[in-house]
């Protein structure tokens, strides 16, 4: 049997949509697709405004351009996540300071978020990770008390809720991956979501080149190509239709996998709080770190394929010049195992899974 970690669930209207674009002609970034998936998913979140981009790096490009963070800035990012989260922000001449995560929840920890803020942090990044929310209320005050901007990265997150309110619907700017191994998909894709008009205005033009509203090939700044297809645009609309399905199926999924990996050495990653955990990659932590990449080979060899997470930021080269030890962080990533997670994955398949892990460890 072979089982993918990952693979989209394309059950809905895609290709009638799709379809559609290429009766009509309209491929690119205009086209009806566009302005209805922008306004579905902003009200699925529970925003106003919603400004497709071709992919989730995109959208947290997009935010620090927008917000105005540059060189001697610093902004505040977990070390425990996507690499991506950290280097948007070295893409505009800031500064990422990273910090340690919680062992629990595996969120960035609101405490060390205060022992690193100077008088040039300018904003925090809270990374919502393998779908688990991190903890708004703290670092809401935070930002308030030091008025410091709040970008959500919720690429990992479509659905998830802190205390039953969306992720996404709290900092100044949202920002949401359509990748092919999310939640939901487009193939590429991602979006940028704010209450503030003048934060929309503002990265609506940069990612159009920088044109004006008022004479048409006029850039009177700096901007970008950052624009979702139409066609990305159909199948984003198409998954939407069916988002409720998909993250019901994956709590399912990371359930299934509680229960039937209990009393194993190892830990499956579960709500902290009040929170709705939406399972984006089913995660264990091993109880020993020797055992990991062991156990991912010989997932392998039965056709099932993991994967690990992510190693900490502040370890690799380009961001390691300057040593610092989030424990936290580093004990979760060397421990840490994605199991197959798609919607689709059938209960034969999963247990398949699930037996193949009691296995290894009875077979040592």
């Amino acid at each position: 049997m072979k089982v993918p970690v990952y693979k989209p669930s394309l059950i809905g209207k895609e290709k009638e949509y799709v379809m559609d674009c290429i009766d009509t002609e309209w491929i690119s970034w205009k086209g009806k697709y566009g302005p209805r998936f922008e306004k579905e998913f902003a009200n699925y979140i529970g925003m106003q405004y919603g400004l497709g981009v071709f992919n989730g790096t995109v959208a947290l490009h997009l935010a620090m351009l927008t917000l105005g963070i540059t060189e001697g800035d610093e902004v505040i990012v977990p070390s425990f996540t996507y690499v991506a989260s950290a280097n948007c922000v070295t893409y505009v001449g800031g500064t990422p300071v990273f910090v340690d995560s919680k062992r629990d929840s595996w969120q960035m920890d609101p405490e060390d978020v205060r022992k690193k803020i100077t008088d040039k942090t300018k904003a925090i990044i809270a990374v919502h990770l393998y779908g688990h929310p991190c903890d708004m209320d703290e670092l809401c005050a935070i930002c308030k008390e030091y008025d410091l901007f709040l970008i959500e990265d919720c690429a990992e997150a479509i659905g998830s809720e802190y205390k039953g309110r969306r992720v996404g619907s709290f900092g100044d700017i949202a920002c949401f991956s359509f990748f092919g191994n999310k939640t939901i998909t487009t193939g590429e894709g991602g979006m940028v979501l704010t209450n503030d008009i003048a934060l929309y205005e503002r990265a609506g033009r940069i990612k159009d080149q920088g044109n004006a509203k008022y004479r048409m090939y006029w850039s009177d700044i700096i901007g970008y190509n950052f624009r979702m297809t139409n066609i990305q645009a159909a199948i984003g609309c198409a998954q939407l239709e069916n988002i409720d399905k998909f993250v019901n199926r994956k709590i399912e999924i990371g359930l299934r996998y509680k229960e039937g990996l209990k009393g194993l050495p190892l830990t499956t990653l579960e709500p902290v709080g009040d929170v709705k955990h939406t399972y984006w990659m089913c995660c264990a932590m091993l109880d020993d770190a020797d055992k990991r990449d062991d156990l991912r080979k010989y997932l392998e060899e039965k056709g099932i394929e993991t994967r690990p997470t992510f190693y900490p930021v502040h370890t690799m080269p380009m961001y390691s010049h300057k040593y610092q030890k989030h424990s936290n962080a580093e004990y979760i990533a060397y421990r840490g195992i994605n199991l197959p997670s798609f919607p689709a994955i059938t209960d034969e398949e999963q247990d398949y899974v699930i037996e193949a892990v009691k296995s290894f460890f009875n077979e040592r």
